[in-house]
């Protein structure tokens, strides 16, 4: 079939999305399909929000099959439009009045969220079927929109290179630093441990400044490292060699992190408020789950570091989990062959 993957994007940025989409295209094709990304720069700011949700209305799109992943590419017109759901504009849902969102609980805030769950719910409600990428996704949707929908898993990027090795004196963090995925929870909670296990965090963002101030005042700066922006060559061997992943975001909609950790057979240690991580991570057994403190991801890693057996050992559970996840059954799923 000829099959068009709408996805929108703001210019200059790439993320867990644009990789999503990038994956699926490939899988599409590898499965015998005529496969295209079609992608609409957007903008997230409250006062232009709507405009290319009314672009996506308008645009023809000339295909058997019409796959959309984001806000707003589901306004895409389509006699057959499929939702593989990835997310809404948070901002206006479960993040509005938040730190991180410019929508607050002004009139202007209020009056933008109601017109946008009207128009996300009609949008969306075209498509058939409907999937999301997780548990998570799909519980806002039902929440604010009033919408059923499947949770459909995929693999990570990077899953055909990670490589298992061995459990070496350091953990690593791999996140944006950006205030939604709390890099400072992770460098927290590596300064905090008393193990002298080294920590490594991989990623480039807005709060690079503050993570290395706190690394200093914690006193962490010869075993504490910011590694920047680590290409993919170099990310498969940092992740073989470690002793487990440290990953600890607010409600996260899936957590590519995760699955690249047990695909490397390390264990991950998270938060009881990390969202869709908690659909992977079982605390004893794939990693530990403990409460959003520097302390007690120190006190994890502390545990880790004493003994590797144990590491092995959920890192070993936590792989079997996710080789089981492979993009054929996605492809098959999306286009009704299953």
């Amino acid at each position: 079939m000829d099959v068009l993957v709408c996805a929108a994007q703001v210019p200059f940025m790439r993320g867990g999305l644009e990789m999503l989409v990038d994956n699926l295209v490939a899988a599409l094709r590898a499965e015998g399909h005529r496969a295209e990304a079609v992608r609409m720069p957007a903008a997230w700011d409250r006062e232009r929000l709507l405009d290319a949700a009314l672009a996506w209305r308008m645009v023809p799109l000339d295909a058997d099959v019409v796959i959309a992943t984001n806000f707003p590419s589901y306004f895409a017109r389509h006699p057959r439009k499929v939702l593989w759901l990835a997310h809404q504009h948070r901002a206006a849902y479960d993040g509005i009045d938040q730190p991180w969102s410019d929508l607050g609980g002004d009139e202007r805030g209020i009056e933008l969220q109601r017109q946008l769950t009207e128009w996300d719910t009609r949008a969306i409600g075209e498509a058939s079927p409907r999937y999301t990428i997780g548990r998570v996704v799909s519980e806002r949707l039902a929440t604010y929109c009033g919408l059923d929908s499947e949770p459909l898993h995929h693999p990570p990027p990077l899953a055909d290179r990670l490589l298992t090795g061995p459990f070496g004196d350091y953990v690593v963090g791999v996140n944006r630093l950006e205030a939604n995925k709390r890099p400072d929870l992770v460098v927290g909670g590596m300064v905090a441990a008393r193990s002298g296990v080294r920590g490594v965090v991989a990623g480039t963002g807005s709060m690079a400044g503050v993570l290395e101030k706190a690394i200093e005042t914690g006193g962490a700066g010869d075993r504490v490292e910011l590694a920047g922006f680590v290409a993919d060559d170099d990310l498969v061997p940092l992740l073989a060699d470690a002793l487990a992943v440290v990953y600890a975001p607010y409600d996260e909609d899936y957590g590519y992190v995760t699955l690249q950790a047990f695909l490397a057979g390390k264990p991950v240690v998270t938060t009881t408020d990390a969202g869709g991580v908690l659909d992977w991570v079982d605390d004893g057994v794939t990693g530990f789950v403990v409460e959003p403190t520097a302390e007690a991801i120190g006190a994890a890693l502390d545990r880790l570091a004493g003994d590797p057996g144990l590491a092995a050992r959920m890192g070993a559970a936590g792989r079997a989990r996710a080789v089981a996840l492979d993009w054929p059954a996605v492809v098959a799923t999306l286009l009704g062959a299953r």
